[in-house]
């Protein structure tokens, strides 16, 4: 059970909520990167340091969030069976994100009629990008997983050699049995501790949205967008079709509304879209998730998973780049081709997860395998990448919350009432902060 003093404030004056201060901090940023370009620019170390602020708690979250969860559980059978429930959710919903963002590409045809010779596209940071892709492989990927050292992976902030540490402790506590008690109670006083922190560090979030969003349009300027709209525009209507009607589906199924959790989570989102980071937001989805209602060893799995597996948004990015820049370099993919971009996609995304500019680094190897389409090509769409970034990171962070609230619930690990107590806009009573599997709904 979270501590109250974690949550977020439900009541009060308007200018008092988060994501209302993170709004304005926005749409401030946008005016000043469009009117004074410099000076917006030089706002970025505000957007950085935010960041990094936030990625200094994400591994103690996730460690003292997973170990507590697993430890306490004590039931390692029951871990085993979460984990391959969000692998199971995982590939099917990264599939169909893949498979939708070709439909539409097909569909559309946002690079029709460019006619862009690739011969006279070249670009370094997208040769940069490719050779980074290169080195990246499923073997190193995986072999990665496991940290050098543990202190190593709380250094390097690597959240999946922060979770592999994390499960390994975790499991070794509730295999200790009743004398593993004395850290578990330690471990859950820290996890309050770093729950108020987390806090305390989100009263910064309207000044680095304000700096990123200000850097950002300084920087690239509306008018890139402008140039390559048809694909933007394509992008964000294929990324909201899939949000309201696959997760909106998937949602109602499963008993709430895709509307309802988007409201729930309005302030990150919202931070997300000031930073153009969905890891900025990573502790607080943790939080709000526990108190509305799913198991803490349900979200401490799930969640930080999510955030290297459950890539949507950016599955969806990569089908309908690499169709764009195909039609804009006049290469006709037949369906076999298609196919295979398709498969090369699925293993690509997961082979790059976690890693940084991870849907360009994804993107450059699917094409490296599909030599019909140029990986020069690339450097059409590099300017307005970073307006595609913020889509793709609201859309992997909502992803993930669907992911965790479902697979709690098919777990039997999620607390209906406080679930819809919570979609509802009410502050869920302790009592219905418990993680013991008795309590929740098995609907």
């Amino acid at each position: 059970m979270l501590p109250a003093a974690a949550a977020p404030p439900r009541h009060g004056p308007w200018y008092t909520h988060l994501y209302v201060q993170v709004l304005v901090a926005i749409a401030a940023g946008a005016l000043i990167g469009h009117f004074w370009p410099g000076f917006g620019e030089s706002l970025k170390p505000l957007g950085d340091a935010f960041i990094k602020l936030v990625k200094m708690v994400i591994a103690p979250v996730i460690f003292l969030t997973v170990v507590t969860g697993i430890a306490g559980m004590r039931d390692l059978g029951r871990f085993g069976r979460v984990a391959l429930k969000a692998f199971a959710y995982f590939l099917t919903f990264s599939t169909l994100a893949l498979i939708i963002g070709l439909i539409i590409a097909n569909a559309v045809h946002p690079g029709a009629g460019m006619n862009v010779d690739p011969s006279t596209l070249h670009n370094a940071k997208v040769a940069d990008y490719a050779a980074k892709a290169h080195e990246t492989t499923i073997v190193g990927f995986l072999m990665n997983i496991i940290p050098a050292t543990v202190a190593g992976a709380f250094a390097d902030g690597d959240i999946l050699q922060v979770l592999f540490f994390s499960v390994m402790f975790g499991i070794a506590l509730a295999l200790v049995g009743d004398r593993g008690q004395p850290v578990i109670d330690l471990l859950e006083a820290v996890a309050h501790a770093f729950f108020k922190l987390v806090a305390i560090l989100m009263k910064a979030a309207p000044i680095g949205a304000f700096g990123a969003f200000a850097f950002t349009i300084g920087k690239y300027g509306i008018g890139s967008v402008i140039n390559l709209a048809a694909l933007v525009g394509t992008f964000y209507a294929t990324s909201l079709i899939f949000v309201l009607v696959v997760l909106g589906a998937v949602a109602r199924f499963n008993g709430f509304s895709i509307l309802k959790l988007i409201r729930y989570l309005k302030g990150e989102l919202l931070l997300v879209l000031g930073t153009s980071s969905s890891e900025s937001a990573l502790p607080s989805l943790i939080e709000k998730l526990e108190r509305a209602g799913c198991a803490k060893p349900v979200v401490g799995l799930v969640v930080p998973l999510g955030y290297s597996f459950n890539l949507d948004g950016t599955n969806i990015y990569m089908t309908l780049a690499a169709l764009f820049i195909a039609q804009a370099t006049g290469v006709h993919l037949s369906l076999e081709e298609q196919v295979l971009l398709l498969g090369v996609a699925m293993l690509s995304s997961k082979g790059a997860a976690g890693v940084t500019g991870a849907g360009f680094i994804t993107l450059a190897a699917t094409l490296s395998v599909v030599p019909s389409v140029p990986v020069a090509g690339m450097a059409l769409i590099l300017g307005v990448d970073r307006f595609m970034s913020e889509c793709r990171a609201l859309t992997n962070f909502i992803g993930n919350a669907v992911a965790t609230i479902v697979v709690a619930r098919w777990d039997n690990a999620l607390d209906k009432d406080a679930l819809d107590l919570a979609l509802a806009g009410g502050e869920p009573s302790p009592v219905l902060l418990t993680t013991d599997p008795a309590r929740h709904d098995a609907d």
